[in-house]
């Protein structure tokens, strides 16, 4: 199976970045079904709070999901997609070559120094979704406050993620088991899974020799801690944040927003 065709945004090697990012999308659906209606709340809530013109620095941004919504919704936004994985941003930079509203930036959000690398001081807003989950809750909290020095006053951070409540274990296993089934289900019609994407990303010309590098960063999935929305509200707030809430939650995650 191969990602390739001709289009605007393709590389010396005829690769569709569009055609990447669909299909991103799409193996993170698998294991998000209700991903549109979290990145839909998300930029409801950050209408609400800065308005439709925001500059957003898109945290962890992976492929650029939350940039591609944030432009299409709000034209006058821009936005800096901030990552590790070397893979991921390729796809990022090559679906949005021609589009100056965007940038992105290396950095490792475990290094004290990474917010250095930004090209801007402040945010209106920073957003972040299925990614944080790679920090332990410790390395958490002093992100949350790096967090707070970046965000403006009256600003806004919001956090979509795995945030589980661990006083619910028979309510969190029975949502378990009936998720992962599903997810057979889909498995056994073609969808692609994780380790599965990862191998067309390999055998892709234009990524081979960054989807290595990635799993020299990552290993094959760096899992940290999954605190609840609870958790993550109050270590906002101890971080600097004004307020902090959980805005919208699914059976198996949710979502906090901080104003700052």
């Amino acid at each position: 199976m191969s990602i390739t065709s001709e289009s605007a945004r393709s590389d010396r090697h005829g690769t569709d970045w569009a055609a990447w990012q669909r299909s991103w999308d799409r193996q993170q659906e698998w294991y998000l079904p209700d991903r549109e209606e979290r990145f839909r709340v998300m930029l409801d809530m950050v209408e609400a709070t800065v308005g439709d013109a925001p500059r957003v620095l898109d945290l962890a941004c992976g492929t650029g999901s939350i940039t591609d919504r944030l432009l299409r919704r709000f034209p006058q936004a821009r936005s800096t997609g901030v990552d590790l994985d070397p893979a991921l941003l390729i796809i990022a930079r090559g679906s949005f070559a021609q589009d100056d509203r965007t940038s992105f930036v290396t950095a490792d959000l475990k290094d004290p120094h990474w917010p250095d690398t930004l090209p801007y001081d402040s945010y209106d807003a920073v957003l972040t979704a299925t990614a944080l989950h790679w920090l332990h809750s410790d390395e958490l909290s002093v992100l949350y406050g790096q967090l707070a020095g970046l965000v403006r006053a009256g600003g806004v951070f919001l956090n979509a993620d795995h945030m589980p409540d661990p006083g619910t274990p028979l309510i969190n296993a029975a949502e378990s088991a009936l998720r992962h089934a599903r997810m057979e289900r889909a498995r056994a019609e073609g969808v692609l899974g994780w380790a599965e994407w990862w191998e067309l990303a390999a055998a892709e010309p234009a990524l081979a020799e960054a989807t290595a590098e990635r799993f020299r960063i990552y290993g094959e999935h760096a899992d940290g801690d999954t605190p609840s929305a609870g958790w993550h509200a109050e270590a906002l707030r101890s971080a600097g944040f004004r307020e902090a809430r959980a805005v919208w939650a699914s059976p198996s995650d949710a979502m906090t927003l901080a104003l700052r």
